[in-house]
Order: structure tokens, then C-alpha cells, then sequence
């Protein structure tokens, strides 16, 4: 990745968990920068990510710097409520994903999706950039139906419920990064598991959105429920299956971080649709759930594939994973309610994406050539 690119992503980055604390100095009531905050971060880093790792380019490709000059379009029309502009920019943005995901799966059609010979790591792959065209497309549904056509009265068919739709992708390619580094040859009963585990994420995550959008609390805890023990068993398969490589511990500290956010969402739900609900008092481990969510797991995802041709780096280091729980476990939740930590949580993340973009550490020829073999893995 280019240094301009690093630049780039870390100011946008840095950019978007500001813009999660400006309420500090802009009553929501005048100007609400939740919509910035999550899509900076989501759809126009991860999605920019996702496709500068699909490409397996040196630089972002003309089709991935048109992206992110049309996401960041598409953030800052969404954030200033220009709903025009709105509608088609998804659109425009759906057909570069999809153009992208044809172009490296070699079908319209995903049907490699359903194929048992298609690697767990690759499906995952197929999926997260066909789950972000699908989301776009979606998302231009939502915003022509909540302000013009109101064809649904669903309350929650709308923009914002798609902070969830832009967030899914850049966890599918965060676990196609994590099958990818597992071993290759595995005994049927392990080949099972991960495919197990490939659909129940996915079809998991399908229903468990509709169920929002419908508003039904016991399939909701259900499914989230069962997200959970998933996850589990995805950390327990990495444990056992994953390569010895410079990433294994900082994705293992993702998985665990979306062990974190499944638990604070499975509670959030129960006090959601309790008797004695409190908006104002749930909304610290709302914070909690979002900021594990955002800036843990989905982070981790992000940091390994902005990085995959540089490896070895230190993202193994002890003080990088502390600060990054630090920084998103306790200074970010507190950070929303108090300014001196909101200005701490700010600085201490700026510092670790710096860490996570322009650290070089030391080769080991042995480790390269263990970092080539997952590369073929990978692009294969």
C-alpha cells in the first residue's frame, strides 16, 4: 500500500472516531455526526480496504479510488440529509463492488457460494463484497422509502439501521482473512465445522436483521445467542487450526473482542424489551456494544488486510493489542460521556493506527516465506 493511501486511510479513520465525540461540542439536536462517525469508518475505509485486498494491487486501482471518492460523497450527503444525491450514489457504488467481485470470482452468479470445493476462507471472501453491493442497493431502497415513497411503515426500514448493513462486510472479510490462516489440510470432522461456521454467520446475520427490522425479541436472542456460541467455536478452530504467523494474535484478540460485542448485544436486547427500559441508562453498554463492535473486532479485520503484503510487522506486540483494548474497551465507552477521555481515546487510537499502518519491524526470512504461502492461500 502506498504511503499516500496509509496517509489517506489514517485521517479518515482518526476522522471518524471524532466525529463519535463532536457531541461533546454540538448538541446532537443542532448537528448529529453519528451518520459521519460510522460510515467513515465502515463503508468508506472498510469498503475501500476490502477492495484494495480483493485487487491484490501494490495501489488502490482506479475502480477503488472512484469508491472512495463516491463513499465519501455518499457519507457527507447522508450526513447533511441531501437525500437526492443519496439514492443513486449506492448505486453507482454497488456496480464497482459488483464489477469487482466478478471480476475475481469469474461468475455473476455466486454459485462457488454452494460449491464444496470452494475454500471456507474464499466463500467468505464472495460473500462480504456480494453482502456490500446487496447493502447499497438496499440502503438507496431505504432512503427512497423513509423520505419520499413511504411504501413500508417499518420503523426501522431506514438509513440508519444500515450502520449494521455496512458493518457485516468488513467482518466476513475479517473471518476470510482468519480461515484463510488456518491449515490448509484438515480432518472431515474440522472441514465441517468451518463450514458450519460459514453459514450460520451468514444466514445467522440475515435473519437476525429482519428480526430487527420486524421488532420480535424472542428470535432476536435466539439468534443472537446462537451468533455467540459460532463465534466460539470459530475462536476455538483458530485456536487449534491457525499458522503460527505474526497475525494470530492480534486476530485471535478480534475474535475476542466480537465475543465482547456478542455478549453486550445479547444483554442489550434483554434490557431493550424489559419492562423497567431506560434509554438513558442502557446507553453505556450501548456505547460498549458499538465501540467493541466498530473499532475492536471489525479493526482488526481492517489492520491485517490493509497490511497483507508487509508482513512481518509487530502486530503481535503485547503493547499494541493493550492498547488497542485500552483504547476501545475502556477509554472510547468513556470517551462518549466525558471529553478529557473522548480527547484520550482520540489520541491513543490515532497513535495505534499509526502503529498498525506505517510499523515496519524486523524480517525473518523464515516468517516471509511463511507469509508468501498464505498470500498463494489467499489469491488462489
Amino acid at each position: 500500500m502506498s504511503r499516500q493511501l496509509k496517509i489517506l486511510l489514517w485521517m479518515v479513520m482518526t476522522g471518524a472516531m471524532t466525529c463519535g465525540f463532536l457531541h461533546h461540542l454540538v448538541a446532537p439536536e443542532v448537528i448529529n455526526f453519528e451518520r459521519l462517525h460510522i460510515f467513515l469508518f465502515n463503508l468508506c475505509s472498510g469498503g475501500t480496504l476490502l477492495i484494495y485486498f480483493t485487487e491484490g494491487k501494490p495501489h488502490l486501482s482506479i475502480r477503488g479510488r472512484a469508491f472512495l471518492l463516491l463513499a465519501l460523497t455518499f457519507a457527507l450527503c447522508a450526513f447533511l440529509k441531501w437525500y437526492v444525491p443519496t439514492l443513486v450514489i449506492p448505486l453507482v457504488l454497488s456496480v464497482i463492488i459488483e464489477s469487482i467481485r466478478v471480476r475475481h470470482f469469474g461468475r455473476c452468479i455466486p454459485v462457488a457460494l454452494f460449491s464444496a470445493g470452494e475454500s471456507t476462507s474464499r466463500k467468505f471472501h464472495q460473500a462480504s463484497l456480494l453482502c456490500l453491493s446487496l447493502g447499497l442497493m438496499i440502503s438507496s431502497l431505504a432512503i427512497y422509502n423513509s423520505e419520499f415513497a413511504h411504501w413500508f411503515l417499518l420503523k426501522k426500514f431506514k438509513l440508519d439501521t444500515f450502520f449494521l448493513g455496512f458493518s457485516f462486510p468488513i467482518s466476513l472479510i475479517s473471518m476470510s482473512v482468519i480461515f484463510a490462516l488456518m491449515k490448509k489440510q484438515a480432518e472431515p470432522p474440522i472441514a465441517f465445522l468451518k463450514e458450519f461456521s460459514f453459514w450460520v454467520i451468514n444466514l445467522g446475520v440475515i435473519l437476525f436483521f429482519l428480526f430487527i427490522l420486524a421488532n420480535w425479541f424472542v428470535p432476536q436472542v435466539a439468534i443472537a445467542t446462537i451468533l455467540f456460541l459460532t463465534v466460539a467455536l470459530i475462536l476455538f478452530l483458530y485456536w487449534q487450526q491457525g499458522m503460527q504467523l505474526q497475525q494470530k494474535a492480534f486476530l485471535t484478540s478480534g475474535i475476542l473482542f466480537l465475543l465482547v460485542t456478542s455478549i453486550t448485544g445479547i444483554l442489550y436486547i434483554l434490557l431493550a424489551f424489559s419492562a423497567t427500559y431506560d434509554p438513558e441508562k442502557s446507553l453505556p453498554l450501548l456505547r460498549m456494544h458499538a465501540f467493541t463492535a466498530l473499532y475492536g473486532w471489525n479493526l482488526s479485520g481492517l489492520a491485517v488486510i490493509s497490511r497483507h503484503g508487509d508482513f512481518p510487522i509487530e502486530l503481535h506486540s503485547r503493547a499494541v493489542i493493550l492498547l488497542h483494548w485500552l483504547t476501545v474497551f475502556i477509554l472510547c465507552p468513556l470517551g462518549f460521556f466525558y471529553p478529557v477521555a473522548a480527547v484520550l481515546a482520540v489520541l491513543c487510537y490515532g497513535r495505534l493506527l499509526f502503529i498498525l499502518f506505517f510499523s515496519q519491524g524486523m524480517v525473518d526470512p523464515g516468517v516471509v516465506a511463511a507469509e508468501a504461502k498464505v498470500l498463494e492461500i489467499i489469491y488462489e
